[in-house]
């Protein structure tokens, strides 16, 4: 799929949305990518995924592991679309960690995805979680970077690259103009002025 058509199916699924949001990164934007709005249509997540499991296929790749909640979807599709085992991270206490008796053995080859990349955080955590286990670390594929170049993995494959302004919330315009933050997705609680 071109940039341009992926970008027509967030825009006519309302996941590409305008106005003034706290990022899960705790940063702001003027934009939010809602990749949950095109996953919920399993045609478009299949479509999605495949730019991900298609540049991954002849990896022999063990198992995808994605962090809960916006990775799941994508990681589920990726790992079905490769025909293997699909595992999720969770936050518990403010950290990730692997629960519900999910495992990566040692030298077992791992896929990480997730749906939207801003600061790689999430994706950091997950990968330090692979490494501790004794897996091997194949690629991370998303959906969408909105980095700006700030994430760099090895095999780093996405979907759409996005140049998106983010700011800490110290310096955002938004806020200084006194607009209400909405936090779709965050797990850091907003600031409320």
């Amino acid at each position: 799929m071109t940039s341009e058509e992926i970008l027509t199916l967030f825009r006519n699924t309302n996941a590409l949305l305008e106005g003034h949001f706290q990022l899960t990164s705790g940063l702001h934007s003027p934009q939010y990518f809602q990749c949950a709005k095109v996953l919920q249509h399993p045609e478009y997540a299949e479509k999605l995924c495949r730019e991900l499991s298609s540049r991954f296929q002849d990896d022999a790749i063990d198992v995808v592991i994605s962090p809960a909640l916006g990775g799941i979807v994508v990681g589920q599709e990726v790992g079905r679309q490769l025909g293997i085992r699909t595992i999720f991270t969770e936050r518990k206490e403010g950290a990730m960690e692997l629960r519900r008796g999910f495992e990566i053995a040692r030298g077992e080859k791992v896929l990480v995805c997730e749906d939207v990349i801003t600061t790689g955080g999430s994706v950091n955590e997950v990968i330090g979680i692979v490494e501790r286990n004794g897996g091997t670390l194949v690629g991370v594929g998303a959906i969408v970077d909105r980095s700006a170049g700030r994430a760099t993995y090895p095999r780093f494959t996405v979907a759409l690259t996005m140049h998106v302004v983010t700011y800490p919330p110290a310096d955002c315009p938004l806020c200084k103009k006194g607009i209400p933050v909405d936090k779709p997705g965050s797990r850091v609680p907003a600031a409320r002025k």
